[in-house]
């Protein structure tokens, strides 16, 4: 298990001359969908592929639909999702009005579990 990355130069305008420093990036390796997910879980348990398919569309649902009613949604060994809103400053706080909402974004924090998954990846610089 390694995770690629290169270093990219990423340039500080608001210093004073401006000033080039290099950051690692992470260098990705292709994607995991629904559909691939499902054929590795059905290859570990006794579930059918579409079983699992089934079972995780069915889950990325009702997590869209508990957000949406405003609920935190706590997957005990996975994380946490939950909606915040992006809004515009008011004048005053008893302001009311939708007009002051831009949007919202899902926010997943991982649990300690997961975390201590990832602490196990090596790094391997690429050029």
């Amino acid at each position: 298990m390694a995770i690629q990355f290169k270093m990219v130069a990423k340039t500080n305008s608001l210093a004073t001359p401006p000033e080039t420093n290099f950051y690692p990036c992470a260098v990705h390796q292709g994607e995991e969908t629904l559909e691939t997910l499902a054929n590795r879980i059905s290859i570990s348990t006794s579930l059918t592929e579409a079983d699992c398919f089934g079972v995780m569309y069915a889950l990325t649902n009702a997590i869209g639909d508990a957000l949406a009613n405003g609920k935190i949604v706590r997957i005990d060994s996975l994380g946490t999702f939950q909606l915040t809103i992006q809004g515009l400053p008011a004048p005053e706080a008893e302001v009311r009005g939708k007009s002051y909402i831009k949007g919202n974004r899902v926010v997943f924090k991982p649990t300690k579990r997961l975390k201590s998954y990832l602490k196990r990846v090596n790094y391997i610089r690429i050029k």
